[in-house]
């Protein structure tokens, strides 16, 4: 077993309201932005304001980020920075197997594992009017889904992916992005890593992301971060605990990420 997945027998930091306040947050706040998440931000604010300080701080910053690039820039710079943090930026990419199995058949496993879990809990990923359906490792999907649907479930699959957070969270950090404060407030959510964790953490950062080599060609071999082409695409702005299955009405009302099917 990876050292990490041994923190999902572990409780929760938050308590469940606050966790799925938190998470849903962060969903909203890691999508792509648009004029629907402008239009939330003055309830964003509130929730934001009602949870504790290692979370609520973070995403508090972050906020006062938004305003500030909306009053100043506009709507656009903010479209573009997240363009360029999580469409651009390979070592940022908000898919949490790829961290772990790179683009490799394993990969293709584990996603199929992510969606045989969202159907038990009657959610299934459709396609938008413009766009192909999210994959379902994208990390605001995973958090939408624990707040709204099936917490222990989420809890799981992002303390099995942690490394990818963690990961994910570092890449932030050394780019100096405002959007570290939403991972920082994600982090808060789950166990505190140990000297175990951060000893394959390093070994991870050294070796990179596993890629297949059969069939590639040098280009191919030589590239630092080769993965899955979905994860190039623009993200296409969305339409809009408790035990599992019990929705959690507060996080609900916060507004979705992502385009779901009707429970089967």
């Amino acid at each position: 077993m990876l050292p990490w997945k041994r923190h999902r027998r572990t409780q929760p930091r938050l308590d469940a309201q606050a966790q799925a306040d938190t998470w849903q947050l962060c969903s909203l706040l890691l999508d792509y932005p648009d004029d629907q998440l402008v239009a939330r931000l003055p309830l964003l604010r509130e929730v934001v304001a009602g949870l504790p300080g290692q979370a609520g701080g973070p995403l508090s910053r972050f906020l006062d980020h938004v305003d500030t690039t909306l009053a100043q820039e506009g709507l656009g710079a903010l479209q573009v920075a997240y363009v360029d943090t999580f469409d651009v930026t390979r070592k940022c990419a908000l898919h949490l197997t790829y961290f772990l199995h790179g683009d490799t058949r394993n990969r293709g496993v584990a996603l199929v594992r992510f969606k045989q879990l969202y159907r038990q809990h009657g959610m299934e990923l459709r396609e938008g009017e413009d766009s192909p359906a999210e994959l379902p490792d994208f990390l605001p999907v995973v958090l939408e889904f624990g707040a709204t649907t099936a917490p222990e479930t989420a809890w799981k699959l992002l303390n099995d992916h942690r490394v990818g957070i963690e990961l994910l969270r570092r890449a932030l950090d050394k780019r100096s992005s405002p959007w570290l404060d939403v991972l920082a407030a994600v982090r808060a959510t789950l166990p505190a890593l140990d000297s175990d964790d951060e000893v394959a953490l390093a070994k991870l950062i050294a070796q990179g992301p596993p890629q297949e080599t059969v069939g590639l060609d040098d280009a191919a071999l030589n590239a630092p971060y080769a993965i899955d082409p979905a994860l190039d695409q623009l993200r296409e702005p969305p339409a809009g605990g408790c035990g599992d299955g019990a929705p959690h009405t507060s996080p609900a009302q916060l507004g979705s990420t992502i385009p779901v099917g009707a429970p089967r």
